[in-house]
């Protein structure tokens, strides 16, 4: 029982922070300075074709599969069908956070969108702070991160990295070609690509622990028990 209790508790903190990470970069659409680069590229195709970010979130997570594909040489049905799955749901709260976010009043003046940047900064890390957590499977495009660190052996770091300059390159030559501006590429993503980690790496030393701990409480009581 406890432990269908941890299980209900990763599956419910991880679904809240997919729609905190819809959230946090809708925030970030909306300030108009760039979005940051894990949503980099969905924008620029959106901005292009005139279709929702939400579809364009699902397009690109499907080529981020393939290019998963491509890295490792193999076709894990099992775990592409999940992330898929978990596209779609993403695809879907970026929609609807957009929905959410576009009733608050249009940030006009520079202060109001530097706000809503900010906002969408520690939103976001939030939202990865309980996503990474749970433990659960992963957004196409970190496992594609995960599939560049293996395939270049390269430390993590360094592959995220890697990985957000490829996104945010091929989003700006999209948007020069296409629409002839930065479209989603901006001051923001810059700020977001640096701010973003720093947050999060905050976040971690006051939070983790406690998050961990709640996560795994059953199973600690469990073991206690046992004992």
């Amino acid at each position: 029982m406890n432990h269908l209790n941890n299980t209900m508790k990763r599956v419910a903190l991880y679904v809240i922070g997919l729609f905190l990470l819809a959230i946090g970069v809708s925030f970030s659409i909306q300030a108009s300075l760039g979005v940051s680069p894990v949503s980099s590229l969905p924008y620029a195709l959106a901005l292009v074709s005139g279709l929702s970010v939400g579809v364009m979130t699902v397009v690109s997570n499907i080529l981020f599969i393939v290019l998963q594909v491509f890295l490792t040489k193999r076709f894990d049905l099992r775990d592409f069908s999940l992330q898929l799955l978990i596209s779609f749901l993403f695809g879907f709260y970026m929609d609807f956070s957009l929905f959410l976010v576009r009733l608050l009043p249009t940030p006009e003046t520079i202060i109001m969108r530097s706000i809503f940047l900010i906002i969408s900064l520690f939103i976001v890390a939030f939202a990865l702070l309980a996503y990474f957590n749970v433990k659960l499977p992963l957004m196409p495009y970190d496992s594609l991160t995960y599939a560049i660190s293996n395939r270049f052996q390269m430390h993590f770091p360094k592959a995220k990295i890697t990985s957000d300059l490829i996104n945010v390159g091929i989003s700006l030559i999209v948007c020069l070609i296409c629409i002839q501006s930065f479209g989603s590429v901006g001051i923001g993503t810059l700020i977001s690509a640096y701010f973003i980690g720093k947050i999060l790496g905050m976040l971690m030393k006051k939070f983790q622990e406690p998050l961990l701990n709640w996560l795994n409480s059953g199973e600690q009581e469990e073991s206690t028990t046992e004992l």
